[in-house]
């Protein structure tokens, strides 16, 4: 758990953090460039099939486990950068899914991983990497938190972040653990470039009060995973009116990625009901 001092720690970071975020922030507005809420998708398919959908762009899987990753190989993000160029739209955000299968808390290639992803996501201009911890990844077990793998993973995180700012990319951790649980984390790890990868979904089925959590959060979010199951975004259990609603109290720029389901079988005009229903949320214009 937090101590006080701790807590009162991070929350004095948070706030330097916030008060620098808003100045950039100010300055980006009075030269029209602020950044807005952007939508994505990890489930869609490629950016010619997000492009029809509506959107600004997707989230892309780095690979399965090997020595190296799909992602590392060059020509695969050559790929990449020439769909961008077609279709206008970016890559917004990697997905290191094979870390539930390959736990970075104790696989042996975990930390050359991380220096793959960070390096092809410095080269293709995403801004985030979800770095996922379910399955055998999980750092939740019957009994709390497994001391043994945060100790792990907090030090491999700790390595990692600099050269992820240096490449101007995020470690954005996605888990089944309580926002207060995640802050000591990020406390510990005690820099920027690790954030949270929030999924309302995910963290709604563990029980959480996901709005509290958001506002708790804050500026330590990086991103969000918005889904509803096997449902539309608006007919599924989640309610999303409210959680648009603190997302825009704390000041969120940045993206929101589907990781939505396609009940109609049509990825695409599924994805682009999803993204208008979005839109409408935070009265955005496609």
């Amino acid at each position: 758990m937090i101590t006080r001092r701790k807590f009162l720690e991070s929350t004095a970071a948070g706030l330097a953090g916030a008060a620098a975020a808003a100045k950039w922030l100010a300055a980006e507005e009075a030269a029209g460039t602020a950044p807005k809420i952007r939508l994505s998708s990890c489930s869609v398919g490629g950016l010619a099939d997000a492009k029809r959908a509506g959107l600004e762009g997707i989230e892309v899987g780095v690979g399965r486990p090997a020595d190296t990753l799909h992602i590392a190989d060059p020509a695969v993000r050559q790929k990449y950068k020439d769909e961008m160029k077609e279709t206008g739209l970016v890559i917004s955000s990697f997905m290191m899914g094979l870390l539930n299968s390959a736990p970075l808390a104790s696989e042996p290639r975990g930390p050359a991983w991380l220096e793959q992803c960070i390096e092809a996501a410095g080269d293709l201009k995403a801004g985030v990497i979800l770095v996922a911890f379910f399955g055998k990844g999980s750092l939740k077990d019957a009994q709390g938190v497994k001391k043994a793998d945060v100790d792990a993973v907090v030090e491999r995180l700790k390595a990692a972040a600099p050269k992820a700012k240096e490449a101007g990319t995020i470690l954005g951790i996605e888990n089944t653990l309580s926002a207060e649980q995640n802050l000591e984390i990020l406390q510990r790890v005690g820099h920027d470039s690790v954030r949270i990868y929030y999924d309302v979904y995910n963290l709604a089925g563990e029980g959480y009060d996901t709005l509290a959590e958001i506002r708790l959060l804050k500026d330590r979010i990086a991103i969000f995973h918005f889904k509803n199951g096997g449902d539309y975004l608006e007919t599924g259990k989640i309610r999303f009116e409210p959680v648009a609603e603190v997302i825009q109290e704390i000041g969120y720029r940045g993206w929101i990625v589907l990781e939505t389901s396609s009940p109609s079988k049509d990825p695409v005009a599924d994805a682009k009901r999803n993204a208008d229903y979005v839109r409408k949320l935070f009265g955005l214009t496609a």
